[in-house]
């Protein structure tokens, strides 16, 4: 076989800009793009309407101002920011293998993107918490757990993330004392500031200890529900049946919730995998803490039907069968 020469036309690698520092950039066949686009819409369709959804209803009906709820509204408040101000980007960025809104927006795209997630997962674990006590528990959970309290977290759960985050990437406090970490600057036209040593290092532990709290009280809760479930079984029907018999549904749905979170705390390898794998978390809650419960399918239907608009819906009794 002849063996090319010197001069042999070489196959010119795709970049992100003409520059020489740019960024390779990956190319796809028209139809895996759009395949990859289509999903991605869908997704963001999701996340938007589900956690709209949520907004709408816990906002609107005055039965559902509890505490628990305000934590649901808060976390569909931060998943929806979500879709509309983070994903559009993320999967051009995604598909296209670059980035093609500058260095300044990319630092904000981050700091909105880490924000984001950050307080979902903050969200969650204040949710876990709630649950724990309202099951293992529930003479004392509703002394414990009220309006105040809740709203003590939910400025926890926004105040911190966006502090820490602003901090990390807005000052240059972390980075004079650790600036080893920063080696190997990225190349132009790939917003990778995900990428360096030290975002790494300091995120790792803020998003999975929170993680961790939450799947340490979820076995707790699998536990005593499996527990109260056997002794419910063993009892005759009597006066008080009727407390552990609502305990056990409680439990039963955090049972199932705690599938999800295992897998949610799965380590990826792959970038993309990790970043879309805690994005779809976000079109996932309002399926798993919300929609499994009556009330939020017949609030679904009178939004949908435009009845929220008629007087006096506010105060409808969702619960009541």
């Amino acid at each position: 076989a002849a063996t090319p020469g010197p001069w042999a036309p070489m196959v010119a690698t795709p970049l992100c800009y003409e520059v020489n520092s740019s960024c390779s950039r990956t190319l796809h066949s028209f139809g895996i793009q759009l395949a990859i686009y289509m999903s991605c819409a869908m997704g963001m369709l999701l996340t938007v309407l589900g956690n709209l959804m949520v907004v709408i209803a816990v906002s609107h009906f005055n039965t559902l101002h509890t505490p628990t709820n305000f934590l649901l509204l808060s976390l569909a408040l931060a998943d929806l920011l979500l879709g509309i101000m983070v994903l559009p980007f993320s999967t051009i960025r995604s598909v296209e293998s670059c980035w093609y809104f500058g260095d300044d927006f990319c630092r904000l795209h981050t700091f909105l993107d880490t924000v984001f997630c950050l307080t979902s997962i903050f969200h969650l674990c204040f949710i876990s918490i709630d649950r724990h006590y309202a099951i293992c528990d529930p003479l004392l959970y509703p002394t414990k757990f009220t309006i105040r309290m809740a709203c003590v977290y939910i400025v926890i759960g926004w105040g911190v993330p966006m502090i820490y985050t602003f901090v990390l990437l807005y000052t240059n406090a972390i980075e004079e004392g650790l600036g080893h970490f920063l080696q190997d600057m990225p190349c132009v036209g790939r917003c990778q500031l995900l990428f360096n040593k030290l975002w790494g290092w300091l995120n790792f532990p803020v998003f999975f200890f929170p993680c961790l709290i939450m799947i340490t009280l979820y076995v707790k809760i699998f536990i005593v529900a499996n527990r109260q479930a056997r002794q419910i079984s063993n009892m005759n029907k009597s006066a008080g049946c009727g407390l552990h018999l609502g305990a056990s549904k409680r439990e039963r749905k955090a049972a199932k919730t705690l599938d999800c979170l295992l897998n949610f705390i799965t380590p990826p390898v792959l970038f993309d995998v990790f970043i879309w794998f805690a994005y779809f978390n976000s079109a996932c809650n309002p399926l798993i803490y919300v929609f499994s419960y009556r009330w939020f399918r017949k609030a679904v239907k009178l939004i949908l039907t435009r009845s929220i608009f008629d007087s006096g819906t506010s105060t409808v009794d969702l619960y009541q069968e």
